[in-house]
């Protein structure tokens, strides 16, 4: 179970970083057609398509990413209180009752949404550019299988936690400023006392 957990993670960590360039692809999109707007006044005819299709495939496929880093938002007021191996029973049995049926209606639907659409090599029809859409649409059905696999890695996580008592580490390959900050300010003050 382990080594289906590590396979998986580095699958959502390796999409996650892949498609975090998209942020990079919106700013310059979104820049530039600032520019050709405000400055030369000559808007394109592209940007809001370019905006939502990247925005969109951004949003989509950093869930996986999210969820193998366990950051997605939860009201944990009362969960974070709780013995692991009860946090892990709790957990498991969402993750059947709405997770499973969610992200296998997303899977579903977005593999005939992404079949239709590019059979018919589908096209915008917001703006006059004619940009082509239906790559956003197979991101859908892509986006559902990461999470779907990213999902049961979950549930392997709460498996093995109710086994042992304990949550399997996960890898910190990126972490938040404040706890950065945090193992600083105590590295610095165990270094000066």
């Amino acid at each position: 179970m382990i080594g289906y957990i590590r396979w998986v993670d580095s699958l959502s960590k390796a999409l996650g970083h892949a498609f975090g360039w998209c942020i990079v692809m919106l700013t310059l999109g979104t820049s530039y057609e600032v520019f050709m707007r405000y400055v030369l006044n000559s808007p394109t005819s592209w940007a809001y398509d370019m905006s939502y299709i990247f925005y969109g495939t951004l949003f989509m496929m950093a869930g996986a990413y999210t969820l193998s880093k366990s950051a997605h938002v939860r009201g944990d007021f009362l969960y974070r209180k709780w013995q692991p191996r009860t946090q892990a029973k709790v957990e498991l049995v969402l993750y059947f009752v709405f997770f499973m049926p969610g992200i296998l209606a997303l899977v579903l639907t977005g593999f005939f949404y992404a079949l239709q659409s590019t059979t018919i090599l589908e096209v915008s029809v917001n703006s006059p550019a004619g940009v082509p859409v239906w790559p956003l649409k197979i991101v859908i059905f892509v986006s559902g299988v990461s999470m779907l696999l990213a999902g049961t890695a979950e549930m392997c996580r709460c498996v093995l936690c109710i086994k042992t008592g304990e949550w399997p580490t996960r890898d910190d390959d990126v972490k938040e400023l404040e706890e950065v900050l945090l193992e600083t300010h105590s590295t610095e003050q165990g270094a000066n006392k």
